[in-house]
């Protein structure tokens, strides 16, 4: 019972055993060819082959780290965003012009980040990811065949020193036998040549067998890899199309759409502040038009000049032709005033003194006469 209850330790022991034998074998091996006591077994293909790779894989991971970076740097980008456009959606009240296209355009903005991301991760990231998964294995694959290469050498090493030997035995086989031997019967003299021969052919057989299992492993594994190697190699020409291209494709929409936005944003601003002035305009108006107070007929800023009739503003530029004609730009306010006599008043026209002007410098000689049809009643 003690036997099989400890067997599976024994089991484990054994393999421990070989393992360190054969690190023992390999690290001798490796002392040996460095110090210039063995030659050893050299492809410089294939070594390109495993520098192309090296190459590769430093490169693809340098990417994907980046890529991430970028990915992290949208996502940061969007929150924010979002953050902006809830305060801006926040602070607009419900009576602003626009208020039902803003709160869309902050709802389309956050969309259109969240699509932005997903989209790289699921064209870009996801392939590139899968692209690298390949790499550690076939890394492992690489180490293993070097490993296998100084196992196969250490064999071929130790077979030529067994050849070498069998051929000294034969030689000392076929010399008059040692006084050892020749004390020995006759009989006897034959059955230790044969127990030596027999001991240096084990050896010899047992090595050669070694010799060609390891020969075998190793050249397995170095054809699949210079197979393998040079098809990966390539790839990588496809993998960064792919991640560029999509990634360009990507940015080319996003900021398509978002450029879409922006300008819409820029048109509800401009015209809210439209929608501010006119209603300061209104103000304004109602306030000048409304029955002066004890306080404002005392103020000089709310004296009227003689003849004041009403204001207009004016809706269209009017470029004077003539010395007695007023100048009007879009917006201005005008105090209309009455003819000093009725009858040089042409049908179509009024007359009137710039608001601001009369305000500034209270002369009414900056009076003239303008077209009426160019301007509001007020």
């Amino acid at each position: 019972m003690a036997e099989t209850g400890n067997s599976g330790k024994g089991v484990t022991a054994g393999k421990l055993a070989i393992t360190v034998q054969k690190r023992l074998s390999r690290a001798q091996e490796k002392v040996l060819q460095k110090l210039g006591k063995a030659d050893e077994t050299r492809d410089v293909i294939f070594e390109e082959m495993v520098a192309n790779f090296n190459k590769q894989m430093g490169e693809g991971t340098k990417l994907q780290k980046d890529l991430k970076a970028y990915m992290t740097a949208v996502k940061t980008l969007h929150e924010a965003s979002r953050r902006l456009q809830d305060c801006l959606a926040e602070m607009y009240e419900p009576e602003w012009f626009g208020k039902e296209e803003m709160d869309a355009m902050v709802e389309d903005t956050d969309t259109l980040w969240l699509d932005f991301h997903q989209n790289i991760t699921d064209s870009s990231m996801l392939s590139l990811d899968s692209y690298l998964t390949q790499f550690p294995d076939i890394k492992a694959r690489i180490a293993k065949r070097d490993r296998k290469m100084v196992d196969f050498d250490s064999a071929r090493h130790h077979f030529a020193s067994l050849q070498k030997g069998k051929k000294k035995d034969e030689a000392k086989i076929a010399k008059p036998a040692a006084l050892l031997e020749m004390a020995a019967p006759s009989w006897a003299q034959g059955l230790l040549s044969a127990h030596q021969v027999a001991q240096t052919n084990l050896s010899y057989n047992q090595a050669e067998e070694e010799l060609g299992r390891s020969q075998k492993i190793f050249e397995e594994l170095n054809v699949e890899l210079q197979d393998q190697l040079p098809v990966l190699w390539d790839s990588r020409v496809g993998i960064y199309v792919n991640t560029f291209q999509s990634l360009a494709g990507h940015q080319e929409k996003f900021h398509k759409e978002m450029s879409k936005l922006s300008q819409n944003l820029n048109d509800i601003m401009t015209k809210l502040e439209e929608q501010r002035q006119l209603n300061d305009e209104a103000n304004h108006s109602n306030a000048a038009s409304s029955p002066p107070t004890v306080s404002e007929s005392n103020s000089s800023d709310y004296k009227l000049p003689p003849g004041f009739l009403y204001k207009v503003k004016a809706i269209h530029e009017y470029a004077a032709t003539d010395g007695d004609e007023l100048e009007l730009n879009v917006g201005d306010i005008v105090l209309v005033l009455a003819f000093d006599t009725p009858d040089e008043q042409d049908d179509g026209w009024l007359m009137g003194v710039q608001e601001s002007l009369w305000i500034r410098n209270k002369d009414i000689s900056s009076k003239g006469v303008f077209p009426e049809n160019f301007t509001q009643k007020l």
